[in-house]
């Protein structure tokens, strides 16, 4: 298990928000912590300590006034650390090289391939075709409903029909280089992980995958590291030091090494 940093974008300002609250009207969310400081300086932290991997999201969507300041903030970040994190937030066929060009290693991309409820195999084609596929991340952000784990899209406002499950994930393997699961329902809220994502993502195991949400403590990380078999990276957001919680960064650091 790897620690894969991030930095959450919203409104032009490195943020932590509660993934559940994000909405696209007025540019809302509920904010755990806002920085005063840019995307390069995380950046530059990551790559201090050798961190890669980490990804860059972009929390408003290009309809948005706050779109071209979340792009400043990430071409900050890029620039600093170059090849070394991943980008999402309105990535599609036509923009996705823009951002590999600005340094990303790879694009992130969930609402362009998941449309109308469904897998948009075109889409998804003319991405794979755009940048390859050692380029390409599927955010399979879910959501339960009914019992079940639902891919959601925009911005985590839109349930899909399509399960995060084992058929799901062998049949999009063959177009992407890894996985990024947000686990939205405490996403942001350090209450403890979604343990049957975790482990249903451990039993799989078969592409490089960065869970997320909820991380509140090391018994966390003990029990997604179990769960996870050990297959499954590890993003944690709130309960950072260096985003105001009180997981120490470097702890977490010594911990992954251990």
């Amino acid at each position: 298990m790897r620690f894969r940093p991030c930095i959450d974008i919203h409104n032009g300002q490195v943020k932590q928000i509660v993934g559940g609250s994000l909405c696209d009207e007025g540019d809302r969310a509920d904010e755990n912590f806002v920085s005063q400081k840019d995307g390069d300086f995380f950046a530059e932290l990551y790559k201090s300590y050798g961190l890669k991997g980490g990804h860059i999201i972009l929390l408003n969507p290009a309809s948005s006034e706050y779109y071209d300041a979340d792009v400043r903030q990430a071409q900050l970040a890029l620039a600093a650390y170059p090849g070394g994190l991943q980008i999402g937030g309105g990535i599609n066929a036509d923009n996705a090289q823009r951002f590999i060009d600005m340094g990303a290693s790879h694009v992130i991309a969930t609402s362009f391939v998941f449309r109308d409820g469904e897998i948009n195999y075109d889409n998804l084609k003319a991405l794979e075709k755009a940048v390859g596929r050692e380029h390409l991340v599927l955010d399979l952000s879910c959501r339960k409903r009914d019992g079940e784990y639902y891919i959601v899209t925009d911005r985590w406002q839109k349930f899909t029909n399509v399960k995060v499950e084992e058929a799901t994930l062998d049949r999009l393997s063959e177009y992407c280089d890894e996985y990024l699961v947000h686990a939205v329902d405490v996403e942001g809220k350090a209450s403890g992980i979604e343990t049957h994502v975790a482990d249903m993502l451990g039993r799989w195991g078969k592409l490089p995958m960065t869970y997320a949400g909820g991380v509140a403590s090391f018994d966390d990380l003990e029990q997604l590291r179990s769960l996870g078999r050990n297959r499954i990276d590890v993003t944690i957001g709130s309960a950072l030091d260096i985003f105001g919680g009180h997981m120490a960064f470097q702890k977490i650091i010594r911990f992954m090494e251990g």
